[in-house]
């Protein structure tokens, strides 16, 4: 199945909210996928910093820029990470899974996730404080963390 083809306006259009949101002017870089995922990071960092709860839309296009950083980071199918209720992706070389619960398993909220990708969150803390859920002998995907590194 190929991947779903982002639309710029609608990135466009989540990142703008949270940046109105943070009470800052609208986004003036490039509208392209990657710019915009990059700058969904930063905005929602940035209310994350101020104690706002970030912008559903600009917290879905963070999480599921980072997710793809992840999956481009570690080619594979052997583990599956899940951000409910935005997105989930398998990653990581190994034996795939076709059928049923997959064996590596990793599943945590958004917030925790962006803090995680970015180095803000060490994956030892998140799960030593039930942050996050990792299952199986391959789900620990700390190796390929921060896949981004965002200041707010």
């Amino acid at each position: 199945m190929p991947a779903r083809r982002a639309d710029p306006a609608r990135l466009l259009a989540a990142v703008n909210a949270q940046q109105a949101a943070l009470g800052r002017p609208e986004w003036s870089g490039p509208v392209t996928a990657e710019a915009l995922g990059a700058a969904s990071i930063s905005a929602v960092l940035a209310a994350i910093d101020l104690g706002q709860d970030p912008e559903r839309d600009a917290t879905r296009l963070a999480v599921s820029h980072l997710l793809g950083l992840l999956a481009r980071r570690a080619p594979g199918r052997a583990v599956e990470v899940r951000i409910p209720p935005y997105a989930a992706v398998q990653a990581v070389a190994g034996p795939r899974h076709t059928r049923g619960t997959p064996p590596n398993v990793v599943e945590t909220d958004a917030v925790t996730w962006i803090l995680l990708a970015t180095g803000r969150l060490p994956w030892a803390d998140a799960a030593a404080g039930g942050r996050l859920r990792a299952s199986g002998p391959r789900a620990d995907i700390s190796g390929y963390l921060p896949l981004a590194r965002a200041g707010s």
